[in-house]
C-alpha cells in the first residue's frame, strides 16, 4: 500500500539536514545556555547566533525574536500580555481565526472584562477592510486587532500591509497569527506596519515544540512564564537549544529555496485543482483556496459531492489506502462541533457534504495526486 502525505498545513517533515543539525547538538552541545562555564556560554552563543539569523530572515532586530514553544504559546503571550501590561480593553479578531487565538480571547474577556469585536467576513471568510476600519472608528478604547496572514483550514490569504496601516491609522495594535505564513512566505517586518507576529517551526520543516514571537522593540511586555532569566527576562525556562537550531537550519533553507520550491508545490496544488474538478463534478473548492492568486499556494479544501450518510467514512476509507489529509485541522480532530471555520461559510447543505484540507510540501509528486484523485474518484462514484 502507498503510503502519501497530504496533511502538511498540520505538521511538515523534517528536512534532512535539519535532523543532522539537531543530533549534532544533542550529541554535542549538552551545556545549560545559562551556566558560566564554556559548554554553557558556547550554548547561549549559538542560540543567539540562531536569533540574528532568524531576525536577518525576518528584516527584524533580534531583539524582537523571543524564542517559544510554538505558535499557540506565541499567541497567548502577545494577546494577554497587551491586555494585562499595555492597557488594551477592546480585541477585534474574526470567527474565522485559529483557536489560539479564539479561546484566548475568550478568557481574556472572562478574566479582564475585555471587550471582543468580530470583523465582518465576506462571502469566502475574508476579514473586510472597511467593517474593521468601522469597528475601529467605533470605540474610543485601546484596541489590539487579531488577525491571521493565512488561515489554517481553507488558505486564505489577507492583505497584512493593508490591515495593519488601517490599525494604525486609528492607532490600535495589530497581531497577526503567521503559523502559516512563515518559512513560505517573505517577510519584511521593518516595513510591514505589524506590532506581534507568531511562527512555528514545524509548519516549514522543522521541529515540533519550538517557535517564535516577533514583538516591535518599543512595546514593553512583562514575562507569560516566571521562574528564570531566559529570553532576556520574558520567557523563563532553559532554552532547548537542539529545537532553536533545527528551526533556524529550517526557516534558512526554505527562504533560500524559497521560489523553486514555491514554483513547484504551486504547480501540484493547480494540477490537484484540475484533476479533481474534471474527475468528479460538483465539487466545491472552501473559501478562496481554488484562487491561485488570493490564498496560500500549498493548501486546498474541497466540499466533495458526497451523501451525508457516507461522509463520515470517508477520511476513514482515504487512511485505509495509505492517503492522510485532514478534515478541518488537525487541532480539531475528533471534535463532534465540526470546523468553526466552515461553519462561519458554508451553507448548511455543503455543512452536511464532507470537506476535506489537503496540503502540500516539496516532498509531494504528481503521482501521488494521480493515486489520491482515483481513491476519490471512486469513492464518490461508488457513493453518489
Amino acid at each position: 500500500m502507498q503510503k502519501i502525505y497530504l496533511d502538511s498545513a498540520a505538521t511538515t517533515r523534517l528536512r534532512p539536514e535539519v535532523v543532522q543539525v539537531m543530533s549534532e547538538v544533542l550529541e554535542t552541545n549538552f551545556g545549560n545556555p545559562s551556566s558560566t562555564h564554556a559548554f554553557g556560554r558556547e550554548a547561549k552563543s549559538r542560540i543567539e547566533s540562531a536569533r540574528k539569523a532568524i531576525a536577518k530572515l525576518l528584516h527584524a532586530s533580534p531583539a524582537e525574536i523571543i524564542f517559544t514553544s510554538g505558535g499557540t504559546e506565541a499567541d497567548n503571550m502577545v494577546l494577554r500580555a497587551a491586555v494585562r501590561d499595555m492597557g488594551v480593553e477592546r480585541i477585534i479578531t474574526a470567527v474565522t481565526e485559529h483557536h489560539a487565538v479564539l479561546h484566548t480571547v475568550e478568557q481574556l474577556e472572562r478574566e479582564y472584562g475585555t471587550e471582543i469585536a468580530y470583523v465582518a467576513l465576506d462571502e469566502c471568510g475574508n476579514p473586510l477592510p472597511e467593517d474593521l476600519e468601522g469597528l475601529l472608528l467605533r470605540s474610543g478604547k485601546k484596541t489590539l486587532v487579531s488577525l491571521m496572514h493565512i488561515n489554517n483550514e481553507i488558505g486564505n490569504m489577507i492583505d497584512v500591509s493593508r490591515i495593519g496601516a488601517i490599525c494604525h491609522e486609528n492607532k490600535a495594535l495589530f497581531h497577526t497569527d503567521a503559523v502559516q505564513s512563515v518559512g513560505h512566505w517573505e517577510w519584511n517586518l521593518k516595513d510591514t506596519p505589524v506590532d506581534f507576529l507568531a511562527a512555528a517551526a514545524h509548519k516549514f520543516h522543522g521541529p515540533k515544540g519550538v517557535g517564535f514571537a516577533f514583538i516591535r522593540k518599543e512595546h514593553q511586555l512583562k514575562p507569560l512564564i516566571f521562574g528564570g532569566e531566559q529570553e532576556r527576562g520574558f520567557r523563563a525556562g532553559t532554552e532547548a537549544l537542539h529545537n532553536i537550531l533545527g528551526m533556524e537550519k529550517a526557516l534558512v533553507l526554505a527562504y533560500e529555496n524559497l521560489d523553486e520550491e514555491r514554483d513547484y508545490i504551486k504547480e501540484l496544488k493547480r494540477y490537484f485543482i484540475e484533476q479533481l474538478g474534471s474527475r468528479i463534478p460538483g465539487t466545491r473548492f472552501n473559501g478562496y483556496c481554488g484562487d491561485m492568486e488570493r490564498s496560500t499556494y500549498n493548501l486546498v479544501n474541497a466540499c466533495l459531492p458526497v451523501s451525508s450518510d457516507k461522509a463520515d467514512l470517508l477520511l476513514f476509507q482515504l487512511d485505509l489506502k495509505g492517503i492522510a489529509c485532514s478534515r478541518g485541522s488537525a487541532c480539531q480532530s475528533g471534535s463532534s462541533q465540526g470546523s468553526h471555520v466552515l461553519n462561519a461559510i458554508l451553507s448548511d447543505e455543503d455543512l452536511n457534504k464532507p470537506s476535506l484540507r489537503f496540503s502540500f510540501s516539496k516532498y509531494n509528486t504528481k503521482e501521488e495526486i494521480d493515486y489520491v484523485i482515483g481513491v476519490l474518484s471512486d469513492y464518490v462514484n461508488d457513493n453518489a
